[in-house]
């Protein structure tokens, strides 16, 4: 894995940009922060000691909505990382005790492989630009190697090229008219005045292959997909030609060019190294597989799971379909409110494999405000983004975001805490009205200020109530 000094972040760095998107829970910042750091340290040891030092996992202690999945989350993107999150208690359910736990590892690989295609494609954008820039061309200028009769969108190549010349030019042959047309009409292609022309083009398709008989209910998901894949990888793909415009045309042969260019044995390599270096997987609701926890089935099926686990996350070989991934090296997030039981009653085994533990702290009213104001993707700034989309001006005063942090904050001490998510539901009672009124009643330029006296009007009946079944998550 390349990792380069430049480009990879301190501890106190990734805490401040965890700090953009998240409010609070220093410690928890600080711990993913340092696992992370840790991944690069590893990287520059020598290679006698390289192997042996393993990643700390971290369980994170905390009621829902205090930003335990946000924090992982946003820890991935920060590092370009592949991601993903599963529920171990639907390992819990009927059919799946010990048999789709390694099916987190594979998704983390797909998650890999789709990250090291984007780079991959990035790499060779221009030059498939400029294949696909040829193949609208020949669909509109059909280019003239020997003397021809083929018409293309806008008439014959002769036709088209004596049209654009100059008469005072000299007369010039078929094919150099021809090319001289071509690269005026790329010209336009490239600045966007013909996006709107209607071409027609030649996609591959891939054939449907169906395989929702075979094996009944016996196989898993991941084994129906692959078997998906491999009888369309044997069968042929099929030219399918479509009607589109030119703006449509380059977004969809610029992914198909950009695929030809890639190497994907090489993608399957790189994204198999960077799943076992840098991949997080994050289990959430870890303490209902507890024994003491409120998981379906009983305490033998919970501890079961918690075996399946064990070797995923101590390090071991999981067949993919893109190889063979040793899961030593790559970092285990748990997560879990342990409302109905503790980490101690979690196997000894898995307890160990978690070593650092941080307890999140519930969200008060000034952690609810901040929430409102601070992050770049707070949710005010989601609402006015919205409205402007409609040319509506929405701004909050202060004053309101204080009497709105106050109404969620004693919402969640008197009926059920589900963290900042209840921001979402006054959020929503306080706005529906407005959102439904933009733009038959409230028109375009409109601006509309939200005051402390509208948010408790609104709002008022929704605390006094506690009528909040249809909002309850």
């Amino acid at each position: 894995m390349n990792i380069k000094d430049e480009t990879y972040l301190t501890p106190r760095q990734i805490v401040a940009e965890l700090d953009k998107y998240i409010i609070g829970q220093a410690d928890a910042k600080r711990n993913v922060a340092i696992a992370l750091r840790n991944r690069w340290r590893r990287m520059q040891a020598n290679e006698e000691i390289k192997g042996d030092i393993i990643p700390n996992n971290i369980l994170m202690i905390g009621a829902t909505g205090v930003g335990k999945t946000e924090i992982a989350r946003r820890l991935a993107r920060i590092a370009e990382a592949p991601f993903v999150k599963v529920e171990a208690s639907k390992f819990t359910e009927v059919g799946y005790v010990g048999r789709d736990v390694e099916s987190m590892v594979r998704d983390l690989v797909e998650q890999a492989v789709n990250l090291v295609k984007v780079s991959k494609k990035e790499e060779v954008r221009e030059k498939a630009e400029k294949v696909v820039e040829d193949i609208i061309l020949d669909a509109l200028i059909p280019p003239i190697k020997k003397p021809s009769r083929s018409t293309g969108e806008f008439g014959s190549p002769t036709e088209v090229a004596a049209s654009y010349e100059d008469r005072e030019s000299a007369p010039a042959n078929d094919e150099e008219l021809n090319e001289r047309t071509r690269e005026r009409f790329r010209e336009k292609i490239r600045s966007g005045e013909m996006d709107d022309r209607k071409i027609e083009i030649n996609i591959k398709s891939s054939p449907n292959g169906g395989v929702g008989m075979v094996g009944g209910g016996m196989m898993d998901e991941m084994s129906v997909m692959n078997l998906q894949e491999m009888i369309n990888n044997m069968m042929p793909k099929k030219n399918k030609k479509r009607r589109v415009t030119i703006k449509e045309a380059k977004k969809l042969l610029l992914d198909e060019e950009a695929g030809k260019l890639i190497d994907m044995d090489e993608v399957k390599e790189e994204a198999i190294e960077k799943a076992q270096n840098a991949g997080i997987i994050f289990i959430d609701e870890v303490d209902k597989i507890a024994k003491g926890g409120k998981g379906s089935g009983p305490d033998v099926s919970r501890e079961g799971v918690q075996r399946d686990l064990l070797p995923i996350v101590e390090g071991s070989a999981v067949n993919t379909k893109y190889g063979i991934v040793h899961t030593d090296h790559i970092l285990f997030i748990a997560a879990g409110a342990f409302h109905y039981s503790k980490p101690s009653d979690l196997i000894p085994e898995l307890q160990g494999r978690f070593p650092i533990r941080v307890e999140l702290n519930s969200l008060t009213k000034d952690d609810f405000y901040q929430i409102l104001k601070e992050p770049k993707n707070a949710l005010t700034k989601q609402y006015i983004a919205l409205l402007k989309s409609e040319e509506v001006e929405l701004t909050f005063q202060d004053e309101a975001m204080e009497e709105l942090a106050e109404t969620a904050y004693q919402i969640n001490l008197e009926v059920e805490n589900i963290g900042a998510r209840r921001l979402h539901t006054v959020m929503s009672q306080l706005l529906n009205d407005l959102l439904f009124d933009v733009p038959d009643k409230i028109s375009a330029n409109a601006k509309v200020v939200v005051t402390r006296e509208m948010v408790q009007e609104r709002l008022g009946s929704l605390v006094k109530n506690k009528d909040l079944s249809q909002y309850i998550l």
